[in-house]
């Protein structure tokens, strides 16, 4: 273990500082074009020639497991099938019939910014000094040394969407990263991934902001949506023309990227009802809404988010929380994949991240039970595919396929059993975690804490 902690730590020391920062001077600030900030510095640890033989392949893309090998060359997935061979130097495992499945994303984490120890010295999450935060950048509170991300890793999560919290009606912008250890979120921070805007609708703005000012109804969420969206729209008019009259503003600015395109809305939504009205009001200011997460009544309305091209983010079995949490079924992944819908299984929770192939493995066997005759290679796509999609990397990751990140996961047992468990893990094609090997990162938080190192 301390060879492998001095070995991240020594290829961490190679990578860049930050990216250019946001510092401007007075007379730029009046440009439309912004320079980029906190720019990633994401480098993949080495990796080896590896060729996986006699392995039964989930590929993400495919409704059937196949029979076959894998060839990982430079970090890529080079070749997969059952009539390639491994080449010259190449380091030969052998599966022996073990599941090999893309690596997990889970698209809802709050790893990083509400680590553990969960004090609240460590909450930095949620902005709750208005209901308009689009200011804010979840990396900002993201603190590297979290060690749930080394146990999100043991549970084969390779990549995870990091969000602010769901106490405002524009939340801030969430960060996609890759699950490596390293000294800054820049590290860690899927180069060229889009940003996305949380927002959130329903009880908890209403909540926490009724004796703030307001919003303090449903009502009021709407209007605060529809005021900062015409806000937005006039301040895009006058970035897009340039001139002496238009001033940078951090909170508009992202809202006019979302207008553009640029970044994608990832909405903290519970009721159909609200999700549809969600969805006029995307429509009013011509933006698209991504993904609906948490979503407990989904199921209601699978028709209308599949005609919207609009994602749902799932539990397979929370809820009843709260009383917007309460209208669910545990078909609702199955029941919204069904209608024809993007459908994905989410944590949430930093205990859940750890063992989300057990989260599918629920809501499949919950739809095959409803008569659905899902199968376990389509039911994986909740766990890796789609997520991807809403993320807008499907074309790096989520599927195993030639020319993409060789990001994997080779498994103890069907990964759809409750006892099945990760016994390595690849992002990039470089191993990350080895469980015979005792190949594991630990956080330096966790250095010299109890146990052995």
């Amino acid at each position: 273990m301390k060879l492998l902690h001095l070995l991240t730590l020594s290829t961490a020391l190679v990578l860049t500082a930050c990216g250019d920062t946001d510092s401007k001077t007075a007379d730029d600030n009046n440009a439309a074009e912004t320079k980029p900030a906190f720019l990633s510095t994401y480098v993949p640890q080495p990796s080896k020639t590896t060729f996986i033989q006699n392995a039964r392949i989930i590929n993400g893309v495919s409704s059937d497991v196949s029979t076959g090998h894998l060839l990982l060359v430079d970090g890529k997935i080079s070749a997969i099938g059952s009539d390639i061979s491994a080449p010259d130097g190449a380091t030969t495992i052998d599966a022996g019939g073990k599941f090999v499945t893309p690596g997990i994303i889970d698209i809802h984490s709050h790893l990083g910014n509400y680590p553990t120890p969960s004090v609240n010295a460590h909450g930095d999450g949620n902005e709750v000094t208005s209901p308009i935060t689009s200011e804010v950048w979840a990396e900002h509170g993201v603190w590297p040394q979290d060690p749930g991300f080394d146990e999100a890793l043991e549970g084969g999560v390779t990549t995870l969407h990091i969000l602010p919290g769901s106490a405002n009606l524009f939340g801030g912008r969430g960060v996609t990263l890759r699950n490596v250890a390293s000294r800054t979120v820049q590290g860690m921070k899927l180069p060229d991934a889009p940003y996305t805007l949380k927002m959130a609708c329903g009880e908890n703005p209403k909540r926490v902001y009724a004796n703030r000012g307001g919003p303090g109804s449903r009502m009021g969420n709407v209007a605060g949506y529809r005021k900062n969206w015409i806000k937005a729209t006039e301040y895009k008019k006058k970035r897009d023309k340039g001139g002496d009259d238009f001033k940078r503003d951090l909170q508009l600015e992202t809202l006019a990227d979302v207008l553009d395109g640029k970044i994608l809305i990832q909405m903290h939504c519970y009721r159909a009802d609200e999700m549809v009205q969600i969805l006029d009001i995307a429509k009013e200011f011509d933006y698209k809404i991504t993904t609906f997460h948490h979503a407990i009544e989904s199921y209601k309305i699978g028709d209308i988010l599949a005609e919207n091209d609009t994602c749902s983010a799932m539990w397979a079995d929370w809820y009843g929380f709260k009383m917007e949490a309460y209208d669910t079924i545990r078909e609702n992944i199955p029941f919204v994949h069904a209608a024809g819908a993007c459908a994905m299984i989410h944590s949430d929770d930093e205990k859940g991240i750890q063992r989300l192939n057990q989260e599918v493995a629920k809501a499949w066997a919950d739809g095959n039970r409803a008569g659905l005759n899902i199968s376990k290679a389509e039911a994986w796509k909740w766990l890796s595919t789609n997520p991807a999609k809403a993320l807008g990397i499907l074309d790096e990751t989520g599927t195993l396929e030639t020319g993409k990140r060789a990001d994997l996961v080779i498994w103890s047992d069907d990964p759809f059993s409750t006892y099945a468990r990760p016994e390595q893990v690849y992002i990039d094609g470089a191993v990350m975690f080895d469980k015979a090997a005792g190949i594991k990162p630990k956080s330096d938080f966790k250095l010299g804490y109890g146990g052995t190192q």
